[in-house]
């Protein structure tokens, strides 16, 4: 075993350093083999390939043996960084200033990985390990269009006769300071683009043409006005945001023949998609024949749509709550807030909740970690290890 891995702050430069953008590998992956090797897991690199989408290299590594099988999950591919003016520190670089490492990456989520290799390496180191497996399952496709990460090396684990019992997923959950939230289930997402149809023309001859645009105020003030619901017990409300609003029309002189609008919606246990798709076309389909142009629309719905889900509880949370209080003090609030992760797919195989560092600053400039937090993740993560294989005795 290398003194690397144990240090949190040293495992997170080393991963910092590799510009691993979607669907880049950069190095991340090597880097990340190279610490958990020397800790005794056998490790796979397998890549997965889709038509019209890029190859991507992912890590399956185990260790252990027993009954129990714990996973942690998580991703080493970040989002782009921007312009390297914006940045204190080359977002690439992995400076330590002021008590704070700087870096893409740093909260979104090299930092939970390096946390959770730390916390393996320091029980090992102990002689305190428990008896048992644990996986890490760590993509390099979570923030790009997710099609050749997690779903499918899911299925490549299954496969090889994989069963998880439970599973950790590191995302950053919480708003203001460690131990404030752990996350236990997620909104579901559904996207689609709405068209609307009419008949190009000259602006000066309006009654030979079908201005789209014209229709256009009804149906966002359909989609948008009336609330899709007040929200459940276990989740917020119901939420749909307009992201686009495109004729394709460079012209000043030429009415549009269609003007497209996409969306997303956010939705809770209310509604299943199938539901809120017929939810939302009766709405648009209202204000169509209330503008005196019924069938004038159409719809593409995107695939795929993330459902809706909560991990009920059981010894996964109450361990993981149990780890926090035990390390912060604090008791965290079981939360199904905020957007989507890979938890999403993760749920169909075992239960799963989600908990990690600080997220705000997660997709920012100069996103930091600080290395105290970093050193309390990593106890968190020991102290529920430790904890969740004793409960499964």
């Amino acid at each position: 075993m290398t003194a690397l891995a144990l240090d949190p702050v040293a495992n997170l430069v080393a991963l910092l350093r590799c510009p691993s953008v979607t669907p880049q590998e950069a190095g991340a992956l090597d880097a990340l083999q190279a610490l958990v090797e020397p800790l005794g897991f056998s490790v796979e690199r397998p890549v997965f390939r889709e038509p019209g989408t890029a190859d991507v290299e992912n890590l399956l590594a185990s260790f252990g043996s027993g009954p129990a099988h714990l996973c942690f999950a998580g991703h080493t591919d970040v989002v782009p960084p921007g312009r390297d003016a914006d940045w204190t520190h080359g977002p690439f670089d992995g400076v330590i200033d002021g008590g704070e490492i700087h870096g893409r990456g740093a909260v979104d989520m090299k930092g939970g990985i390096a946390c959770f290799v730390a916390a393996v390496a320091r029980l090992v180191a102990r002689g305190a390990m428990p008896a048992g497996r644990i996986s890490l399952l760590i993509t390099g496709d979570e923030e790009g269009p997710a099609v050749n990460g997690t779903v499918k090396l899911l299925a490549h684990a299954e496969a090889r006769g994989e069963r998880f019992d439970a599973c950790l997923v590191g995302e950053p959950t919480n708003p203001e300071r460690l131990g404030d939230m752990i996350k236990i289930g997620r909104r579901g997402s559904l996207s689609g683009i709405l068209t609307l149809n009419g008949r190009q023309g000259h602006v000066a001859y309006p009654h030979l043409a079908d201005n789209p645009l014209r229709r256009l105020p009804a149906v966002l003030e359909a989609l948008q006005a009336t609330p899709l619901d007040a929200g459940t017990p276990d989740f917020q409300p119901s939420n749909l945001e307009i992201t686009s609003v495109d004729v394709g029309n460079g012209a000043t002189n030429v009415i549009p023949a269609r003007v497209s609008v996409a969306f997303n919606v956010r939705f809770n246990d209310r509604w299943t998609a199938a539901a809120l798709r017929a939810e939302l076309l009766r709405r648009i389909e209202a204000a169509l024949a209330s503008a005196g142009a019924p069938g004038s629309a159409e719809i593409a719905w995107r695939e795929p749509v993330s459902d809706v889900f909560r991990t009920a509880p059981g010894p996964l949370t109450a361990e993981l709550a149990g780890a926090v209080e035990a390390v912060t003090g604090r008791v965290p609030e079981l939360s199904t807030s905020g957007g989507t992760s890979d938890a999403r797919f993760i749920k169909n195989h075992c239960p799963v909740v989600e908990f990690g560092l600080v997220g705000k600053t997660m997709h920012m400039a100069n996103e930091r970690v600080a290395l105290s937090d970093l050193e309390t993740l990593t106890a968190i993560y020991e102290t529920f290890i430790a904890r969740w294989f004793a409960a499964q005795s």
